[in-house]
């Protein structure tokens, strides 16, 4: 498909605008879509659209949560690539896996804000799936054994505690550990 503007080169960039239920195609070669977004574009039309830069916009620097704290300031690194919050607001991109750790606090209304929840819900990789699922199992018997015995469910109570005896002994058994939890 050509360009729908100079009509030369390959339409690279499809963009459709939907504006009080009215549709608008437009397909555009990468030159002619940066010159229309200078021009007269003005509903947002940005051709390096990526998914970093939507996390980046949703961080929002400019307006830091109160409840972060003196901790969990823009200027805190990671302690082993030495990313900078900022870095990573600016960015949208972690530099290592100890970033997740280094800016929790940071991270936490984000994820919330973008997936619902700051926990994973998702599938489980297929090798962690046993262990991830007796310690996600070992988590929700121990809330419900802390719930009954402050109904005073004695003998529920005392249940629910060998279930967990039982669960932690085939958690240490998978993870290779002792047999005794």
């Amino acid at each position: 498909m050509l360009c729908e503007e100079c009509q030369k080169r390959e339409a690279t960039v499809h963009y459709t605008k939907v504006v009080n239920n009215q549709k608008t195609e437009y397909h555009l070669c990468e030159q002619c879509a940066r010159e229309k977004g200078e021009l007269d574009f003005s509903w947002g039309f940005e051709p390096g659209f990526s998914i970093h830069n939507l996390l980046a916009g949703l961080l929002d620097m400019s307006n830091p949560s109160p409840q972060l704290g003196k901790s969990a300031t823009p200027d805190s690194k990671c302690p082993k690539c030495g990313l900078s919050y900022a870095q990573f607001s600016q960015s949208g991109r972690l530099g290592c896996g100890d970033c997740y750790a280094a800016f929790q606090r940071q991270l936490e209304p984000l994820l919330r804000r973008i997936q619902g929840t700051s926990t994973h819900g998702g599938k489980v990789p297929g090798r962690q799936g046993g262990t991830l699922k007796l310690e996600r199992e070992i988590g929700r018997l121990a809330r419900q054994l802390e719930q009954a015995v402050e109904r005073e469910e004695f003998e529920t109570a005392a249940k629910l505690r060998d279930q967990l005896r039982e669960l932690r002994r085939q958690l240490a058994k998978e993870e290779g550990g002792s047999d005794n939890a």
